[in-house]
């Protein structure tokens, strides 16, 4: 049920090519930011070429397992490039691209400086005993759209 007489509708279609290489883990909390950054970087390593990039990194950090991962798939539907509003956020989402394309895995796997297109973070608190942190890679075709009826 929705308020009023519309709803908003987003969809994100996504290949097995990139869906399979997305990944989820449960850190230790003192694992902190240092954890989480080797975390979406192993993960693109891993990924290699499979997700045809230059891919677009969705990166969900809180919550609990389910919702990291919701927040992950939620994080590729902002427009590529937008910035995290959050300072803190946006800067953490510029060192995770600039790190992801240090890889030197390029486009289509074959080599080069642009890996990742965006790298886009969402958060959300969790509990002090748990760190959840999703990876959700989109190839670089990024279909996304949302409608209002």
């Amino acid at each position: 049920m929705t308020e009023g007489d519309r709803v908003r509708i987003k969809i994100a279609p996504k290949g097995a090519g990139s869906e399979n290489m997305s990944r989820l883990t449960m850190l230790k909390p003192a694992q902190g930011i240092g954890g989480i950054k080797d975390f979406v970087v192993e993960t693109v390593k891993k990924a290699g070429g499979n997700p045809c990039p230059p891919i677009v990194v969705g990166v969900g950090i809180g919550g609990n397992f389910e919702l990291s991962a919701i927040l992950a798939k939620k994080a590729l539907l902002r427009p590529v490039g937008s910035p995290n509003p959050d300072r803190e956020l946006g800067a953490l989402e510029q060192e995770l691209l600039e790190a992801v394309n240090r890889l030197g895995i390029g486009p289509m796997g074959f080599g080069g400086t642009i890996t990742a297109l965006s790298v886009h973070v969402e958060t959300s608190p969790c509990h002090i005993a748990s760190l959840p942190v999703a990876v959700n890679i989109q190839c670089h075709a990024d279909r996304h759209k949302e409608v209002v009826i």
